[in-house]
């Protein structure tokens, strides 16, 4: 049994068909080809190490909001309902998703490390100032919204200029650190210093960081500008479509464990505080280690079989080893697994939409389908925490679980139903 390489992701021609669209016969690149810089060279390693860097400072760190909700939640803000509360995370990484069509037109437009180091600013000013604040609502506008829409500015470049760089590791070159630094040093700063401390010290680390490897963001292909800022053709597109639904309901599957995990393990299993930032380390070191591995999958099989296989065992995570089971050992093995399946819901999709739309105007196509994020966001995590506490009287998370292993089953049918719509054939890499 073997998977046969008749696919081409990358040239768009197929036995079964054409990835091709109107936009990727576009001559509107400003440089020939022969051009260009050759793509796999060191230099794009250092664009590769580079966003990694970025998104872990942008998507990265909404992995570790668990440890901040869980402190509001027990603390600060007692009184106020959980799913109040959980909307702070969700809208950072919705209106990070949602402001990402701007973004992405930002970056074909300007020079992508000055669109790289100003978002890395106001993305480290948005949780200083949010610091400051004493009211939820207040939270919800700076360590929610104004970082979400500053991070757009750093997520959008860092996931489609590894596309720019690399061919032949681009799946393995898309990976980043996660928030694997993130959840022990909010946990350690949180508990010694503060939630305020802790967010005017992870502001200043943003800062200096985003600001020395935007210097290194630098565009390979440059885009002629155009009247039409955004192809809104594409949205009647069937594989946009079947891409754009798959990834509602995955995004809206993906943070419930990195937000109530932590929670769930104080409030259900009884353990003390730290340990909600050990599940938490748990689920973003095994993410990092995931998103590699599934990377390396992606190359060898294609990227639209190796995200159906990730969003099948993050549902198996969800479904099989946490919502049975209320003790410390599966709650262990469900964060290990769900982190090393579900980290590819937001490596691969740029991997994805490259090989179906090219790579010429990612940045603004990417945009658009970031939008599946900010709806899976919104669905996800609120919707989950009106569920424990209307249904689970905030120490129940049954119901929290099944729903979220619900979305991410529902997900991976129309990955595998988008897989076969792209090639029919069972062994090929696609």
């Amino acid at each position: 049994m073997s998977f046969n390489k008749d696919l081409d992701i990358d040239s768009k021609l197929t036995k079964t068909g054409s990835f091709s669209l109107e936009e990727d016969h576009d001559e509107s690149v400003s440089s020939k080809a022969a051009e260009l810089p050759v793509m796999d060279t060191t230099y794009g390693w250092v664009v590769a190490l580079s966003s990694s860097f970025i998104l872990m400072i942008s998507v990265g760190l909404t992995n570790s909001f668990g440890i901040y909700l869980t402190e509001y939640q027990l603390n600060v803000f007692p009184s106020t309902p959980t799913s109040t509360l959980s909307w702070i995370g969700s809208l950072q990484f919705g209106a990070m998703t949602l402001f990402g069509v701007g973004a992405g037109i930002l970056a074909e437009r300007f020079d992508t490390r000055i669109v790289v180091v100003a978002g890395s600013i106001s993305t480290g000013l948005s949780l200083i100032i949010a610091s400051f604040c004493r009211s939820p609502i207040g939270l919800v506008f700076t360590q929610g919204i104004l970082f979400g829409i500053s991070g757009s500015c750093l997520m959008v470049p860092s996931m489609s200029l590894v596309s720019q760089w690399m061919q032949k590791y681009r799946a393995v070159a898309g990976g980043s650190l996660g928030g694997l630094w993130s959840s022990y040093a909010t946990e350690a700063f949180v508990a010694k210093l503060g939630w305020e401390w802790s967010l005017r010290i992870t502001g200043f680390i943003v800062i200096a960081i985003g600001c020395v490897a935007g210097l290194f963001m630098r565009k390979r292909i440059h885009i002629a500008r155009r009247d039409r800022l955004i192809d809104f053709g594409v949205l009647l597109n069937t594989r946009f479509l079947f891409l754009f639904s798959a990834t509602v309901l995955a995004a809206g599957s993906y943070f419930i464990p990195f937000y109530f995990m932590p929670s769930y393990i104080e409030v259900v299993i009884g353990k003390p505080s730290f340990w909600g930032a050990n599940i938490s380390s748990i689920l973003s070191a095994s993410g990092v280690i995931g998103r590699i591995a599934m990377g390396m999958l992606a190359d060898c099989i294609g990227p639209f079989n190796a995200v159906f296989v990730s969003s099948l065992l993050s549902s198996v995570a969800m479904l099989v080893l946490w919502l049975p089971f209320e003790n410390l050992g599966t709650l262990v093995a469900s964060a290990t697994l769900f982190g090393l399946a579900s980290g590819s819901i937001v490596s691969l999709v740029p991997v994805m939409t490259a090989a179906l739309f090219g790579i010429k105007r990612l940045p603004s196509i990417l945009g658009l389908l970031l939008i599946s994020y900010t709806i899976g966001v919104f669905i996800g995590a609120p919707v989950g925490g009106v569920l424990l506490d209307k249904y689970g009287q905030g120490s129940d998370y049954r119901m929290l679980i099944a729903y979220g292993g619900a979305l991410f089953a529902a997900a991976s049918i129309l990955f595998v139903v988008l897989r076969f719509i792209i090639s029919p054939k069972l062994f090929v890499v696609v």
